[in-house]
């Protein structure tokens, strides 16, 4: 499973005042279309998870800022299990140790 086959499944959605889509909002998880689960496995009924299967998991991600507007957070398991590598963090050592 890879990133460009992955979709959108969002706790929440909010639509765009301008072309009158709808956009995934809230906590967001990546989602195979076909399936009845997301990656992380979450049964996408069960938790009352929205799909947007026109929107990408590249395009929620909040470097990306395409669709990310109203994205409060990104599921960790899901962003691991779609290449998310771990030696990725927000943060370099300024002053390192000699």
């Amino acid at each position: 499973m890879g990133t460009r086959t992955a979709a959108v499944a969002a706790a929440d959605q909010w639509t765009d005042p301008d072309d009158g889509i709808r956009y995934p909002a809230g906590e967001v998880h990546g989602w195979q279309q076909g399936r009845n689960e997301t990656v992380c496995g979450l049964s996408l009924s069960r938790s009352r998870l929205l799909r947007f299967p026109h929107v990408s998991w590249a395009d929620v991600q909040p470097e990306s800022g395409r669709h990310a507007e109203e994205v409060q957070e990104v599921c960790r398991r899901c962003a691991a299990g779609l290449g998310a590598r771990r030696d990725e963090r927000g943060w370099t050592r300024t002053d390192p140790r000699p």
